[in-house]
């Protein structure tokens, strides 16, 4: 049965628009691929005199497996946001005298020979026998690689199933991602050591070959549970029984209803996010955004000298997710455009959604940014004018553009390694984010006056916000002027 499976969905690969469209970004990705191979098996087979470089005087073997902890847990982090979840059309099957069981064990089994099972072990695999196996014994090598394997596998169902479990119930996700902060927030702080524990337990490995039946265990575990959690929704009925009460609890909130049209618009982009693939894992991006600030923050180089990089991360966190919803404010509602244009809609009220709908987003990215301030009251006086500079200033500026962008968008694809829609206007917009406030603030940090530079910053997004009137109109005139060219460019699938 699984032999009709793959010669169904290699048939269905081969013959889809998508693919013959992007043969050469395919070819693209294939050659980075096989670059990336090259330069994973060159440092596995060198690992061992790197590691003697950077760590003189300490064994190999234990250095590299006080790394695997770590590495497995940023692995399930990127694969939740980089991995695609496998599709596979059941129902073609459903009423087919074909087993249950076996369309669950495909559709779990497809994510095996996903990129991120296989690269990791063009390194492991040299460092196995060229280390593991000179400092213990082939065999002992043999049961590293095992071991490894057996924990790719685990994160691999696990991630997966974090992912399916994030539209039925997010409660899950959401202690996983807290579990794994915490443990990223007691590694920093020195109260628990990643590393060591990492060590210990791998080291453990090589001289009680039986704890293998460890990860064994675990793996069988974790693939049951999402086995289960599959078979429990294999039925297309309770499904969209489901997906139809989350939608309608969504127009039962009584603030919209009070807000009129205005209100019944938001809910439609509301119910739009949720409903299609592409913007809502966007919306799992947001934990990202919010965290970028640990990688600078705890830095004494960044927080001493780089002010101009420190004015980047604000306008990334607090501007970063209202950048993803506005860089296709209309690209979004692509397919059902002619829809938009014959209707009754009043495009003020449009425009002013999308402009409010970008205000929720940058409020509240800022407010959860707020706990920055333990590395400092700079830190959140540049998060606040670079917050009031992405929503006086910046939504403007991405709403404006967005009125060039006359690509389609098919919502039903991940965004994950997906740039269909994102054309020339959509990378100009990237350039008044990220480079305007720095070359702002440098001719006043040149003259030592800092803070006046941080507070023109704000100074420009308040005028943005007291003649948005005058903004929204503008943007109103370009989409009038606009309409007809993106309605056409649309079209194109």
């Amino acid at each position: 049965m699984f032999r009709i499976f793959v010669r169904h969905q290699w048939k269905e690969a081969l013959r889809s628009t998508i693919w013959q469209k992007n043969i050469a970004v395919n070819i693209f990705i294939g050659f980075i691929f096989l670059l990336m191979v090259f330069y994973l098996l060159l440092i596995g087979i060198l690992i061992d005199r790197i590691l003697a470089d950077i760590y003189p005087g300490r064994n190999p073997a234990e250095v590299f497996n006080g790394f695997l902890l770590t590495y497995f847990l940023a692995d399930i982090v990127v694969r939740f946001y980089m991995q695609q979840v496998s599709a596979f059309h059941i129902n073609s099957y459903l009423h087919l005298p074909i087993s249950r069981r076996s369309i669950v064990h495909f559709v779990e089994l497809k994510t095996v020979l996903s990129i991120f099972n296989i690269l990791p072990f063009f390194l492991v695999v040299p460092f196995a026998f060229l280390v593991i196996g000179r400092q213990y014994s082939s065999l002992d090598a043999w049961i590293y690689l095992i071991a490894f394997f057996l924990l790719v596998m685990t994160n691999n169902f696990f991630a997966t199933y974090l992912k399916r479990q994030l539209s039925s119930r997010p409660k899950i996700v959401a202690v996983a991602g807290l579990a794994v902060m915490g443990l990223i927030l007691l590694n920093y702080f020195d109260i628990l050591s990643i590393s060591r524990i990492s060590s210990l337990i791998f080291g453990y490995l090589m001289i009680y070959p039986k704890l293998i039946c460890i990860p064994a265990l675990l793996l069988i575990v974790v693939y049951t549970i999402h086995y289960l959690f599959l078979k429990k929704r294999l039925y297309s009925e309770e499904i969209e029984t489901r997906k139809k009460q989350k939608l309608d609890s969504i127009s039962d909130i009584r603030y919209l209803k009070g807000l009129g049209i205005t209100g019944e618009i938001m809910a439609l982009e509301m119910k739009l996010m949720w409903r299609n693939k592409r913007p809502k894992t966007t919306i799992y991006l947001f934990p990202l955004f919010i965290l970028y600030g640990l990688f600078f923050y705890p830095q004494d180089i960044y927080m001493n000298q780089g002010t101009g990089l420190l004015i980047f991360v604000g306008v990334f966190m607090s501007g970063g997710m209202m950048l993803n919803y506005l860089n296709y404010a209309f690209g979004w509602e692509s397919n059902y455009f002619d829809a938009l244009l014959t209707s009754r809609i009043n495009m003020d009220q449009y425009i002013r959604v999308k402009f409010i709908n970008s205000l929720i987003i940058s409020t509240l990215c800022f407010i959860l940014t707020i706990p920055y301030l333990f590395f400092g009251w700079r830190i959140l006086l540049i998060n606040f004018v670079t917050y009031l500079y992405n929503i006086g200033f910046l939504s403007f500026v991405l709403l404006y553009m967005a009125t060039f962008n006359k690509k389609r968008i098919d919502l039903s694809r991940a965004s994950a390694f997906n740039y269909q829609g994102l054309g020339a206007s959509n990378w100009l917009a990237m350039l008044p984010a990220f480079l305007f406030p720095p070359l702002v603030y440098w001719p006043f940090q040149a003259i030592g006056m800092p803070y006046v530079g941080f507070m023109v910053i704000g100074v420009i997004g308040l005028i943005g916000l007291a003649f948005n009137r005058i903004f929204l109109q503008r943007i109103r005139d370009q989409l009038e002027k606009r309409r007809y060219v993106m309605a056409e460019g649309f079209r194109v699938k």
